[in-house]
């Protein structure tokens, strides 16, 4: 058993669907499936419970889940105290970042570990659009940045996968739609919608998600907040595409009018992806400034 292994399924736990972790480990889903069997095998039994449309933890494989983020925590924290030793006394690291990174990446808690083990390096925190941040980190402005994919690679920077997880419609609780599985696209073009404006990567991602299967949507608001557009949907304005991690925090919010959500199709189902990048050529790792933030990046457990 080795770290990557142990990396390969936590994946596969916490996506809960071998295209998704193979999406986010940026590998053939062949090779994850070929790795996991591999690790069922050395332990002695099935890890997963298998279906057509999701894997599920077994007994074995939930307490797996817990040794193996311990491991790779401690793996970590030996990587960042060797990094400590080698200096890192002195410097600056300068950090862009689009607005929607939360429930996702929790930036706050990752800068304060950071700064409270590199007390010595001064940190730059800046937000703009995804296009603007990947420029400024070709360039040299930035050093790292967490963001949406780009849409053509950018020379001379890196992107690795964060984040991949599918977008639900979020609609009120009597709506035809509530609680639906395997909902299609041409379904969903059938209602009006409440959406993010126009220069909204997640707007971006829904608009081109809609033209590659040849339809059209109905738009009656847009904003520039999620939490108002879960709000107007809530209302019955209109159904929301979002985040199913962002989906499920509203529903479980008992002070807030309740809302219900629905599954998209496996196949048609638009995936919001958030990537770091940093500067450096193809297959290379990042800087040790670069590195050592990452090393201490809070990702809630099923964000990735």
């Amino acid at each position: 058993m080795d770290l990557k292994q142990l990396e390969y399924f936590i994946a596969v736990a916490e996506e809960r669907h071998f295209t998704r972790a193979a999406q986010r480990l940026n590998v053939v889903q062949s090779g994850l499936s070929q790795t996991i069997r591999s690790l069922e095998e050395e332990l002695g039994g099935p890890l997963f419970v298998r279906t057509t449309r999701s894997v599920a933890l077994t007994a074995a494989g939930g307490v797996l889940l817990e040794e193996a983020h311990r491991v790779l925590d401690a793996a970590r924290t030996a990587r960042m105290a060797v990094t400590q030793v080698h200096g890192l006394a002195r410097g600056r690291l300068r950090i862009g970042a689009i607005q929607s990174l939360a429930p996702f990446i929790d930036l706050p808690t990752t800068l304060g570990r950071f700064r409270e083990a590199f007390g010595g390096i001064d940190i730059e925190l800046r937000f703009d659009g995804s296009a603007n941040l990947l420029e400024e980190v070709r360039d040299g402005h930035l050093d790292i940045a967490f963001t949406q994919p780009p849409t053509t690679p950018v020379a001379d920077v890196v992107t690795k996968l964060l984040v991949c997880e599918g977008l639900v419609a979020v609609c009120p609780p009597k709506h035809r739609l509530a609680g639906a599985h395997d909902v299609t696209l041409s379904d969903l073009a059938q209602e009006s919608y409440v959406d993010l404006r126009a220069d909204w990567g997640m707007r971006q991602l829904i608009d081109e998600a809609f033209t590659e299967a040849g339809l059209t949507r109905r738009i009656r608001f847009e904003v520039n907040d999620m939490g108002m557009l879960i709000e107007l949907a809530a209302q019955g304005l209109g159904i929301a595409l979002v985040p199913e991690s962002i989906a499920k925090i509203r529903r479980d919010d008992r002070h807030a009018r309740p809302i219900a959500f629905a599954d998209i199709a496996e196949n048609e189902e638009p995936c919001w992806e958030i990537v770091v990048g940093y500067r450096a050529r193809s297959g290379e790792a990042p800087g040790r400034l670069a590195q050592a933030f990452l090393d201490v990046l809070v990702q809630p457990a099923g964000a990735l």
